[in-house]
């Protein structure tokens, strides 16, 4: 059973974030004094003295034409508004009612959600006031509450009480399992069509989208079923990103928040898709990003989107290749499949190549088949004799997966040349059936008890 559906709605800069933040247990929603700083609809899971539910923070509600960006905006607010259980209404009490509250307690009057009104920053004396004025909105008396110092959260507890029903334990699959929801991540400039990508996914404008660059600032988490041609249906948690630019660009604090916050969802994810514009084809800063998923462990995929449109298609496919092979030294041969978020050609193909990705990322070699091949790779090509003295080699074990990571033992191999590392890497990646998923590497030499140089 799905849990019950809470929706955060208020005028700009009343403190939904802040609320949200509160009820998740941590700082998943950006939070600054600048108004606007919510774009698209966040979820996550509360806990409230027991009591659990699925929250929503939306944008806020600004009465603009549609066709704009605050319009689209505040269209995803009536979207999570009608599909929530109930609605917190917030208001600034030290500010009191001003005409924009007036507006959205008239559309909530008309919407079927209940709807409970909450005064937020109501400590101290400074909100009473606007207290006393919100009785006109018609919601009957505000739960008086500080999102930020977590004052009036018992009575917040009560008032959503009535419209949540009881929890009914359900079995979750374990994160490790073949069954859990692949944690997919598309990262990318800004502008590349991420949010269209996942819109297209899911079947419905669940993200803000529109020519605007930088339009995503959270990383938005979005439950999907994906119908896999062979297997049926698998769960699918998406995570839409802001758009990463050049270090040296980003000189907005908002921007540098949602920088951060798109490396928070790399950490995150299983497999990131690094999605690039056809259009602009491969530059510094893809690689740059391509690096950074890699160096955090994460299974990668690139996707070539607005493929519909690129022209010189063949010519631009094997030069994204080449130069992800001559930038990205630390794997070869990373997938790379074109899309088309404006058509959906393509999506199929890429979410397949995720889950046999995450396959990969979470192997487990056994014993007796990981000895083998560290048999074959050391005859084939023997560890070389630094200085003149013999490396031996002894065993190989796999200490954990996601990614998958091995130890190498035996004597002077801390002295064994990159070169021969990155031979030994690849090797288990081809013959092991790890593709292009990060490998992790390292050796260990017992101390000599008589190298008088060692202390």
């Amino acid at each position: 059973m799905p849990l019950p559906t809470v929706a955060i709605i208020g005028r700009p800069n009343v403190g939904k974030s802040t609320l949200f933040n509160r009820l998740v247990g941590k700082k998943l929603a950006l939070v600054d004094d600048q108004p606007g700083v919510t774009r698209d609809r966040r979820e996550g899971d509360a806990s409230l003295i027991g009591l659990d539910f699925r929250v929503i923070d939306t944008a806020g509600y600004e009465d603009l034409d549609a066709a704009t960006l605050p319009g689209r905006m505040r269209q995803q607010t009536e979207a999570a508004v009608a599909m929530a259980d109930v609605a917190l209404f917030l208001f600034d009490s030290r500010a009191g009612i001003v005409p924009l509250d007036e507006e959205i307690a008239r559309w909530l009057r008309g919407s079927a959600t209940p709807v409970i009104l909450i005064a937020n920053k109501a400590e101290g004396k400074a909100g009473e006031a606007g207290i006393l004025d919100s009785l006109s909105l018609g919601f009957g008396d505000p739960v008086q509450i500080s999102a930020e110092h977590g004052e009036g959260m018992g009575d917040l507890f009560e008032a959503l009480l009535p419209h949540i029903p009881e929890p009914v334990e359900e079995f979750e699959a374990d994160d490790d399992s073949p069954d859990a929801p692949l944690k997919l991540a598309i990262v990318g400039r800004p502008n590349a069509g991420k949010s269209t990508l996942i819109n297209r996914m899911l079947g419905e404008d669940r993200l803000i989208t529109g020519p605007e660059a930088g339009i995503t600032r959270d990383s938005i988490a979005v439950d999907w079923v994906w119908n896999d041609p062979k297997s049926g249906p698998r769960d699918v948690r998406l995570i839409d990103t802001a758009g990463m630019r050049k270090r040296a660009k980003v000189q907005d604090k908002l921007e540098k928040l949602s920088v951060a916050d798109a490396l928070r969802a790399v950490d995150f994810a299983e497999v990131v898709v690094l999605l690039l514009d056809a259009t602009l084809g491969l530059e510094a800063q893809d690689l740059r990003i391509a690096d950074r998923v890699l160096e955090e462990g994460r299974a990668l995929i690139i996707a070539l989107n607005k493929w519909d449109v690129a022209e010189n298609a063949s010519s631009l496919f094997n030069g994204v290749k080449k130069a992800l092979e001559d930038g990205l030294s630390q794997v070869k041969g990373v997938t790379v499949i074109t899309v088309s978020a404006a058509t959906g050609k393509g999506v199929d193909q890429l979410i397949g190549a995720a889950f046999e990705t995450r396959e990969a990322w979470s192997r487990r070699v056994g014993t007796g088949e990981l000895n083998r091949w560290f048999e074959r790779a050391i005859e084939a090509n023997p560890p070389p004799a630094p200085g003149g003295k013999r490396v031996k080699m002894r065993y190989v074990t796999q200490v954990k997966t996601r990614p998958p990571s091995f130890v190498i033992f035996g004597t002077r191999v801390d002295q064994l040349p990159a070169s021969y590392e990155r031979y030994l890497v690849n090797s288990m990646r081809r013959d092991l059936g790890f593709g292009a998923v990060p490998v992790r590497l390292t050796f260990r030499a017992p101390k000599n008890p008589f190298d008088r140089d060692k202390k």
